[in-house]
């Protein structure tokens, strides 16, 4: 019979991530607790309160506090577990091992190729602390083979530390709602079924959502009726956070009826608008994985992306790809989409197809395999 093997996740970061990295630690934990393996699981987080506001003093503590539960809290609580390995999925592991060896995710280069973008405090621990503590790992987990080779462009992390295991699509309703959901949802949006173009993310300035907005002028003036539907929130991070600039270019094309925010949306509104948007659109400059894609294959959505970093590795042949530099050829392919009955339907048959090659229960069992891989040498 095998040695059981402990293992900590550290799930803090639940209180304070959003978006992608949100996500990613929420599916990996619901894919863990139902794993049935050699690896008992413990789930470490802090009790103390974590900050999320804005106030310089106060984002300063919970810097500090942050680092004090990675490099001390952390350690005891999985050291008092015999854990043989402690997975943390925020970049920030612990540089002391008590026992166990570490693991870390690093969703992308970002922090290396836009420094100006993050808090200097923030950053100054980055490299001073978590950076050395990662090398410290036996693997780093990346999302895709464009992030590996950004990672190690920028760390000179070996390539065969860097391992890349696919993410998933975020676990939304796909069974029918009840009957008044999707006409309320829609409704409270003036949406109608089939008539709107789809793009949710942040409005970080790397998504390229002004360009999007001027291709979607384009739309408009060939005579389609189409809304388009920017669902998700405006970022707090005032030097990233392309909020303005998109209202501004709304207003210079006077697209103020025909754009829609729809600010965060519940897992089962955001199912409803998934469900039944026209198409997907996703001009990012810059992406270390892209979940939005999967999910718009879930729901049968033919998918636009950018032909850039990571989004061609994850859409492959299913996705029909733009110069999001260029917004004529972002609104040309829109409506290649729109005016090719046949050309969308292939891609919504090789988006199920392409779908089948990423969830959450393979990333799990891939991460899993290489832990117990990792640690097959001390079980002996």
């Amino acid at each position: 019979m095998a040695k059981t093997i402990n293992i900590g996740i550290d799930i803090r970061d639940l209180k304070t991530a959003t978006t992608g990295q949100k996500t990613y630690l929420e599916e990996l934990c619901r894919e863990f607790r139902l794993l049935n393996s050699e690896c008992r699981f413990y789930f470490f987080d802090t009790s103390l309160p974590v900050y999320t506001g804005e106030r310089k003093l106060l984002k300063l503590l919970e810097h500090v506090n942050l680092h004090i539960w990675k490099q001390v809290t952390l350690p005891i609580k999985a050291w008092l577990k015999k854990c043989k390995l402690v997975f943390c999925t925020d970049y920030f592991v612990p540089y002391l091992h008590l026992g166990f060896e570490t693991a870390t995710v690093f969703h992308d280069a970002f922090f290396f190729e836009n420094p100006e973008h993050y808090n200097r405090i923030f950053f100054w621990f980055f490299k001073v602390v978590a950076l050395p503590s990662a090398k410290r790992c036996r693997h780093i987990i990346v999302p895709t083979d464009y992030a590996r080779q950004r990672i190690h462009q920028y760390t000179g992390i070996p390539l065969n530390k860097l391992v890349r295991i696919y993410e998933g699509p975020k676990t939304l309703p796909h069974t029918p709602l009840p009957a008044a959901t999707t006409p309320t949802v829609l409704e409270q949006y003036g949406l109608k079924e089939g008539q709107y173009l789809l793009h949710v993310g942040i409005m970080n300035k790397r998504k390229n959502i002004p360009a999007l907005i001027l291709a979607f002028k384009q739309l408009k003036e060939a005579g389609y009726s189409y809304k388009l539907v920017l669902a998700g929130n405006p970022v707090a991070k005032k030097h990233i956070n392309d909020t303005d600039k998109i209202y501004q270019t709304i207003e210079d094309q006077q697209l103020q009826k025909d754009v829609v925010f729809t600010g965060y949306l519940s897992n089962e509104s955001l199912a409803v608008i998934y469900q039944h948007a026209f198409f997907y659109v996703f001009p990012s400059l810059n992406e270390g994985f892209g979940i939005p894609i999967l999910e718009a294959f879930s729901y049968d959505l033919p998918v636009l992306v950018a032909n850039n970093t990571c989004l061609p590795e994850v859409g492959g042949d299913a996705v029909l790809e733009f110069d999001p530099y260029d917004v004529n050829d972002i609104g040309a392919k829109m409506c290649q989409l729109i005016e090719d009955p046949a050309l969308r339907n292939r891609m919504i048959v090789q988006g199920r197809e392409r779908l089948q090659q990423f969830s959450w229960k393979k990333a799990t069992q891939e991460i899993t395999a290489l832990f117990i891989n990792e640690l097959s040498g001390e079980k002996k």
